[in-house]
C-alpha cells in the first residue's frame, strides 16, 4: 500500500503566501521587483568583483561567492514562486520538488560558511595585516571556499534523498510557498523519527558552527580596535567590516527568529514573512549594503558607468 502511495504521487500543491485572488497581482509585481533587483545586484557583484582589477583581493573573493549564494537560493525558490501567482494551480512536480529542496539546501548552508569565512579573512585583515597576504594565499581563499560547497552539496543530497526515499501519503499539500524540509515531512506516512533528528543535528551544527566563527573573529576584532590609539584607526577597522557585520545580524537574527522560537509559539503566518526575509529580502539587501558601505565597490560602480556610456556615445 505505502508503495503505491508513493508511485502515485507525481506532484505537490504549494499553499503558497495567500490565497486570496485579490492579493494575487500586487504580490507578483512587488516580489518580481525584488527579484529583478537582486538578480541585477548579485549578477552585478560577481562581474564588478570579477572584471575590475582593483578589487581582485581575497575580501572581494569571498564577496563573489555570497553573490553567487544569494543569486543561487533566491532563484531556486523565487522564479518557481512568481509562475505560482500567474498559474490557477499551484503545483510542483514531485521530482522537481526534490531537485528545489536539494539546491536550496545547498546554496543556504554555503552562505552559512561564507559568512563566516568573511568574518575570518576581516579578522586577518584587521589583526595580522601584516601577514595578510601570507595567510589569505590565493590557494587558501579557494580551499576556504570549496570546503563549505563540498560540505553543503553533501548534506543537501542527504537530506533530499532521505525525505525522498520515504512513503507520501495521498496528501500532497504543502503549507509553504517552496519545497522545505519540515513542510515535506509532515505528509509522510512513514516514521520520521530518524530523519527530523538528521535534520536538526545538521541544521544545528550548521548555525552553531558557523556563529561560533562568526563571534569568535567579531571578539577578537573588537580586542584589537580597541588597542589602537589612533581614532583613525579605530574608524578604519570598523568601516572595513562595517557592512558584513549588517549582512551577518540580519541573516542570522532572521534564521534564529524563525528556528528558535519554541513550537507552541510557531504561526504559520510568521514563518511565511521569516521565509520571504531569508529567500528574498536578504538577497536582495546583500549587494545594495556592499556597494552603498564600500568606497572601491562604489568607484568600481562609477567606472563600469563610464565605460558602457562611452562605448554607446
Amino acid at each position: 500500500m505505502e508503495t503505491q502511495n508513493l508511485t502515485m504521487l507525481n506532484e505537490f500543491i504549494l499553499m503558497g503566501i495567500t490565497d486570496k485572488p485579490e492579493l494575487q497581482a500586487p504580490l507578483f509585481g512587488l516580489f518580481l521587483t525584488i527579484y529583478v533587483i537582486s538578480v541585477v545586484g548579485n549578477l552585478g557583484m560577481l562581474i564588478l568583483t570579477k572584471m575590475d582589477s582593483r578589487l581582485q583581493t581575497p575580501m572581494y573573493f569571498f564577496l563573489r561567492h555570497l553573490a553567487f549564494t544569494d543569486l543561487g537560493y533566491s532563484t531556486t525558490v523565487g522564479l518557481k514562486m512568481l509562475v505560482n501567482f500567474v498559474q490557477d494551480k499551484n503545483t510542483i512536480s514531485y521530482y522537481f520538488c526534490a531537485i528545489q529542496l536539494a539546491f536550496f539546501l545547498m546554496f543556504i548552508i554555503s552562505e552559512f560558511f561564507i559568512l563566516s569565512v568573511m568574518s575570518y579573512d576581516r579578522y586577518v585583515a584587521i589583526c595580522n595585516p601584516l601577514l595578510y597576504t601570507v595567510i589569505m594565499s590565493q590557494r587558501v581563499c579557494h580551499v576556504l571556499v570549496a570546503i563549505p560547497y563540498l560540505y553543503s552539496t553533501f548534506v543537501s543530497l542527504l537530506v533530499t534523498v532521505k525525505i525522498f526515499n520515504l512513503y507520501f501519503c495521498g496528501y500532497n499539500v504543502i503549507h509553504h510557498f517552496y519545497c522545505d524540509c519540515f513542510p515535506l515531512l509532515s505528509l509522510l506516512c512513514s516514521n520520521t523519527h530518524e530523519t527530523e533528528m538528521i535534520i536538526l543535528i545538521l541544521a544545528g551544527f550548521d548555525l552553531i558552527s558557523s556563529l561560533v566563527i562568526v563571534l569568535v573573529s567579531y571578539l577578537l576584532i573588537l580586542v584589537a580596535i580597541l588597542r589602537m590609539n589612533s581614532a583613525e584607526g579605530r574608524y578604519k577597522a570598523f568601516s572595513t567590516c562595517g557592512s558584513h557585520l549588517i549582512v551577518v545580524i540580519v541573516f542570522y537574527g532572521t534564521l534564529i527568529f524563525m528556528y528558535v522560537q519554541p513550537k507552541s509559539s510557531h504561526a504559520f503566518d510568521t514563518d511565511i514573512v521569516a521565509s520571504i526575509f531569508y529567500t528574498f529580502i536578504i538577497p536582495m539587501l546583500n549587494p545594495l549594503i556592499y556597494s552603498l558601505r564600500n568606497k572601491d565597490v562604489k568607484y568600481s560602480l562609477k567606472r563600469m558607468w563610464k565605460n558602457l556610456c562611452n562605448l554607446f556615445a
